[in-house]
């Protein structure tokens, strides 16, 4: 019977520890088609002055099919839409068009490739040319947790090398004695 207990507690344990690490997991994980059928149209939105273009909508669409979506513009002008497409999408118009401003390209992508992100990254206006790669906060947010285990594991060696060295000097003041 308390076999059956420890079991429960184990796999609500699990449970937990998943529902945490799905939470953890980037959105892109869990599109809601797979890789060959995804294609992800991202940028950055700024205004003459080189600024993010915050709330603009950026409307992205396969004009052969007319599949499209329309999405704004986060506070750092940046945008992303995912659009289901198949191989035969290969060379379809693609309209792009954000603040008035519209961008006619062709959907690329290797149809014999199942595994690599099929992208096309399109911004508007000037000094949008910024780097993808994570967010700042996540950056710091590691920084930040590194210190910390690092110090922690700092404290706890500082602390078993003081007992050790209060035990040899207990030791040394019995013999002395």
């Amino acid at each position: 019977m308390q076999e059956r207990k420890r079991i429960g507690s184990h796999s609500v344990r699990h449970a937990c520890w998943g529902l945490i690490g799905a939470l953890l997991v980037p959105s892109v994980l869990f599109a809601s088609h797979a890789a060959d059928h995804r294609f992800t149209v991202e940028g950055f939105v700024c205004g003459k002055d080189g600024r993010p273009s915050t709330k603009v909508e950026v409307l992205v669409k396969d004009t052969r099919i007319t599949v499209g979506q329309t999405v704004e513009t986060d506070g750092d002008g940046y945008y992303k839409v995912t659009l289901h497409l198949h191989n035969d999408n290969v060379g379809d118009p693609l309209l792009v068009e954000a603040g008035g401003e519209q961008k006619n390209l062709k959907i690329e992508f290797d149809p014999n490739d199942l595994e690599t992100e099929r992208k096309l990254r399109v911004d508007f206006g000037s000094g949008c040319e910024r780097d993808l790669g994570p967010p700042q906060w996540l950056l710091y947010g590691l920084g930040v947790a590194a210190v910390a285990i690092v110090g922690w594991i700092g404290l706890k060696i500082s602390r078993k090398r003081m007992r050790e060295e209060q035990r040899r000097r207990k030791g040394q003041g019995k013999r002395q004695k």
